[in-house]
Formats: structure tokens, C-alpha cells, sequence
């Protein structure tokens, strides 16, 4: 048994806005609260019509808020995009109204287009080259600080939240070794280096101050419905999302169509199946073959779930019935 999680990225479905979207993220979390999984992450995009979670660090204080128990956090904040004191300030203030709940998932992707990352005023290449070194200046801003420290994150230091570090490559697994924290692996949506990348980890692994072995937590897709029809048919929305993201063609969280026959190429199919292939979709019986067969390959110490469903109630069932099956770790 291993705990569960989840990473919502607060969709705006199609017919909705991102009003609607951020209080579908509220009753997620809630759920997820009542059902015993152990955390929920919001993850930081822009320019996405489809996506309501900016603002990751505002959003996170609205799961906070609305719930009591559950541990809350990025997955990730794209720390390139900012300045290490900026995110030192904003989670030492989540710290402070949620203590001992706060998770803080860091990123080094852009989280969006080319364009968009300029705009945000982010340094494409010394951005990515820094990540290293605003990692560690990020440790010391929310840690005790120095006698001659001249900077200070207030909130933020003595906050000690626990960092982590999110990835989807082999850099980011020998990074999250060296440093010696958590490691999220971005499985969900880059399969191809999972089992290397977890090897390259657990090996090289350097006890820290915050974490004395490796821990790892796995991202995967997931839908559960009464039967496997039914999953799949959920499924679509996120399949055409992926084609559409490959179609540089944005929009909101699309509607599940009967058949994906018509709207993708064969290559295209291929594409995404090849992307989502870890994904648990199907009833519960399928998806608790699926998911005791990747944490067996895995030996994820964690599992992180993305539940890519357009109408809500069917999401809220998804999330319930993956904490019905045996292998989930509840949290009380």
C-alpha cells in the first residue's frame, strides 16, 4: 500500500469559465480530503485557455483555505520564471496561514510557449542554466537565516517548506540526487526516461538536511468509471488535448466524444498513446491491474494522479473509486 495524490491543473471545460474551474478545484480537494490521499499539487501554466492555474501560488492558498487536513503545493512552480525571493515570500506566507501542510514543487520547464515565457519577463537561458544555484538560494531564503544575511523573505524564513524537485529527464533525476530532495517524476506526460531516471536517483541519492534516502513520487493519468467503456469515453477529453496541443490549436478542456476515429491521424494516435501510455483508464478491476503493474516497475514510494475528466461529477467519482482499491495508503 502507498499513498495516493493528486495533480489538478484546475481545467476550464469547455462550456465553463475559470470561476467555475477553480471552485471544480475546490470540491476536488475536498474530496480527495475526505477520501484519505495525502496531497494535492496545482501545477503552473500560461497563456492557456484551458488551464486556470496562473496564479499556482493564489490558487494554492484557495485549496488551503477550503480544506483542513490535506497537504498542499505546486507541481511545480517554474522557478525560472521568477525570482527566488518572490517565491520564498509566497510560500512562507502559505506556511503561515497552512502550517505544516505546504509542499513546494519546483519546476525548470517554462510552462508555456516561447513567446509567453518572454513575456514573463524570464531569461531563457540564464534562466535554465541558474536552476541550480535558485534552488540552493531558495533553501537559504526559507531556512534560518544568516548573521549576514542581508536579504530576507518575510514570511518565508525559518518556513523550512519541504522542496522538491519535478522532472521528466535524466538532469533532473542526478539534480534531485546531489541536492538530496524528493523527487516527482513527470511520467503523466514523458514516459520515455521514467525507469533511467529513477535508477540515476536512487543510486547516486546524497543524504540532505531535509531527506536522509530517496523518495520518489510517480505521475501517471488516471480515469475510473464503472466500466471500461465509460473510462475510455472520459478519456477522449484528454487525448484530444494532447492533439491539440501537438496542433498548436488552444482551447478549453474539451467535451468526450463517442470515438477518437476521424479526429486524430495514425501518427497522431500513435503519438499520444505512445505519451499517455502509463495512463490507468478503464473500471475499477483495470485500473487496479495497471496501477499495482507501474508501481511494480516503478517502486514509486508515491503515486500522483492526473484525472483528466470534463464533467466534474464523473471526475469526483474517479477520484473515489481509486481510493476504494486496495494498493492506496489512506491518510487520515
Amino acid at each position: 500500500m502507498i499513498p495516493f495524490s493528486l495533480l489538478d491543473l484546475s481545467p476550464i471545460p469547455d462550456g465553463a469559465d475559470a470561476s467555475q474551474a477553480l471552485d471544480h478545484s475546490r470540491r476536488l480537494a475536498q474530496t480527495a480530503e475526505e477520501q484519505g490521499y495525502k496531497r494535492v499539487w496545482l501545477a503552473e501554466h500560461h497563456g492557456m485557455p484551458g488551464i486556470a492555474s496562473a496564479a499556482t501560488a493564489v490558487v494554492i492558498g484557495h485549496i488551503g483555505a477550503a480544506t483542513k487536513r490535506i497537504r498542499i503545493g505546486s507541481g511545480g512552480i517554474m522557478l525560472p520564471n521568477h525570482s527566488p525571493l518572490v517565491i520564498a515570500e509566497q510560500f512562507g506566507t502559505l506556511e503561515a496561514l497552512f502550517p505544516g501542510r505546504v509542499d513546494l514543487g519546483l519546476g525548470r520547464a517554462p510552462g508555456t510557449d516561447m513567446r509567453t515565457a518572454r513575456a514573463l519577463r524570464r531569461n531563457l537561458e540564464a534562466g535554465a542554466e541558474n536552476f541550480p544555484h535558485d534552488i540552493v538560494e531558495l533553501q537559504q531564503l526559507l531556512g534560518a537565516p544568516r548573521e549576514d544575511q542581508a536579504i530576507l523573505a518575510v514570511p518565508g524564513m525559518n518556513a523550512k517548506v519541504p522542496i522538491w524537485l519535478l522532472g521528466s529527464s535524466l538532469y533532473s533525476a542526478h539534480l534531485a540526487a546531489a541536492l538530496g530532495l524528493p523527487y516527482a517524476f513527470a511520467s503523466h506526460f514523458a514516459p520515455d526516461m521514467l525507469l533511467d531516471a529513477l535508477a540515476i536517483y536512487r543510486e547516486r541519492f546524497q543524504p540532505s538536511d531535509q531527506l536522509d534516502k530517496p523518495y520518489v513520487i510517480a505521475g501517471l493519468m488516471g480515469v475510473a468509471a464503472e466500466t471500461d467503456e465509460e473510462a475510455q469515453y472520459h478519456f477522449t477529453s484528454a487525448q484530444q488535448q494532447f492533439v491539440n496541443l501537438r496542433r498548436n490549436v488552444r482551447g478549453r478542456f474539451p467535451r468526450p466524444v463517442e470515438s477518437m476515429d476521424g479526429f486524430w491521424t495514425d501518427m497522431e494516435r500513435i503519438n499520444v498513446e505512445h505519451t499517455l501510455r502509463y495512463a490507468a483508464v478503464g473500471s475499477s478491476e483495470t485500473v487496479r491491474q495497471k496501477l499495482e503493474d507501474f508501481v511494480a516497475a516503478t517502486g514509486a514510494d508515491e503515486l500522483i494522479i492526473s484525472m483528466p475528466v470534463h464533467d466534474i461529477e464523473a471526475r469526483l467519482r474517479s477520484v473515489e473509486r481509486f481510493a476504494s482499491l486496495p494498493l492506496m495508503q489512506k491518510i487520515q
